[in-house]
């Protein structure tokens, strides 16, 4: 049902855009982990359908760029200033239903869940 593109490899600085696309109605809630080899998955960022609500992690504030299209059912995440450390399998995943803000770092909370895209930074 989540289908995430995108990923690819590039240099320290650069930029990527990440696209999830879902098949049947909108998620209400759709957000963005990323899993580094040898590390546990870790959350990115997350989108209300609205859009009212937005929220990031620490490491990645003021760098990525969370957004969605309704109409098309999808889900971007703009990656800019990339460093080697977000080096990372990334993976969508979304909720039919919200997530209040001070959870929408768990993964426990999320039940559909794209198969990942790799994005590498070299330095």
């Amino acid at each position: 049902q989540l289908q995430a593109s995108g990923g690819g490899l590039v240099q320290a600085g650069g930029s990527l855009r990440l696209s999830c696309a879902a098949s049947g109605r909108p998620f209400y809630t759709m957000g963005w982990f990323r899993q580094a080899p040898g590390k546990e998955r870790e959350w990115v960022s997350t989108i209300l359908r609205s859009g009212s609500r937005i929220s990031y992690a620490d490491s990645v504030k003021g760098r990525f760029t969370i957004s969605r299209d309704n109409s098309k059912n999808t889900v971007y995440l703009q990656m800019n200033s990339l460093k080697p450390e977000d080096t990372a399998v990334y993976y969508c995943a979304a909720k039919n239903q919200q997530i209040i803000m001070s959870a929408m770092h768990l993964a426990g909370q999320y039940d559909h869940w794209g198969q990942g895209t790799l994005v590498t930074v070299s330095s």
